[in-house]
């Protein structure tokens, strides 16, 4: 515990001394996917339970349903729910919409993407300079977003994937990534909870220790934050896509329903938030942080109860 506390609290001086909304430059945003409140409360996670400390946050941020994968991850960088967005299933593809859309993004050079806006391609459009990247562990996840608006995109490797190791290579890519780039925006996707989930059971001894190994990549993360130099401008937002139940998930349960939403670095009010959050208001916020518009088609709204006025 006491080797996490110091690897994290670089970022807990700034919180103490921040009044006032401060200048952003760069947020990073791990989704674990399948990581439940349960799993926190329960695995060893002393990255996380050191953050918590210096955190806005709520174990009960409120996913989408069906509580699957594909439409929880959009909903949260489309800033709305599958009834908008189109993503009802992990069988979705960008160029079989089923529904017409009410606004449609746009891909790198400005032309129609075909789909929802997200946060990735508001990003681009809005601040054309800025320094996007995403690494992804689940080998669907990057279909989610408008073609070329990424500087960076990496898979996990295909044999580490097989074997529900892919988070190794995801991570100390997206950690030297950021030291070497900084990018303004950069999102970091990890499996293996899912897949303990699925094939051990949520609840079970081998699900907490997946939940304890996603500790460990985003203490990874934050180490890379920290060496790079930039942790006084930097956000962490740490996510989940859904819970579950048994060995799966796509019901209204809480255990499925109820994810967590982590938000820390400079300007963050520290505690448990007290308002409603859903999973689809993280574009928004995000889009907050950085200071740009949100498309008037996106629902979700900004968790501003958790930053520095």
């Amino acid at each position: 515990m006491r080797k996490a506390f110091a690897l994290f609290s670089f970022f807990i001086l700034p919180f103490s001394l921040l009044a006032q909304k401060p200048a952003i430059y760069h947020v990073v945003v791990v989704g674990v996917d399948g990581m439940s409140p349960d799993g926190i409360q329960h695995a060893t996670t002393p990255v996380m339970d050191s953050i918590l400390k210096v955190a806005a946050y709520t174990f009960k941020c409120q996913a989408v349903l069906p509580t699957s994968s594909s439409p929880n991850w959009a909903s949260m960088i489309m800033g709305a729910g599958p009834d908008k967005h189109g993503v009802t299933s992990n069988a979705w593809q960008p160029n079989k919409q089923t529904i017409e859309l009410e606004c449609e993004g746009t891909k790198r050079g400005g032309k129609p993407s075909g789909m929802w806006p997200t946060i990735y391609g508001e990003l681009r459009r809005q601040k054309p300079n800025a320094i996007i990247a995403c690494f992804n562990d689940w080998l669907a996840y990057n279909r989610l977003f408008e073609k070329g608006v990424v500087n960076r995109q990496r898979d996990a490797n295909l044999l580490q994937a097989a074997s529900h190791k892919g988070y190794k290579g995801i991570t100390k890519k997206a950690a030297r990534y950021f030291k070497k780039k900084q990018p303004d925006f950069m999102f970091v996707h990890l499996d293996m909870v899912d897949h303990a989930g699925h094939h051990d059971g949520h609840g079970t001894q081998a699900y907490y220790d997946a939940v304890g190994i996603a500790d460990q990549q985003i203490g990874k993360i934050i180490r890379a934050i920290k060496e790079s130099g930039v942790a006084e401008r930097t956000m962490l937002l740490i996510v989940a896509d859904h819970g579950g139940i048994g060995h799966g998930h796509g019901g209204d349960s809480p255990e499925e329903i109820n994810v967590p939403w982590i938000l820390t670095g400079p300007g963050v009010v520290n505690g448990e938030l007290q308002v409603e959050v859903n999973t689809y208001d993280t574009a928004a916020t995000l889009a907050y942080i950085f200071g740009i518009k949100a498309p008037e088609c996106w629902v979700g709204k900004p968790t501003i109860e958790a930053i520095a006025q």
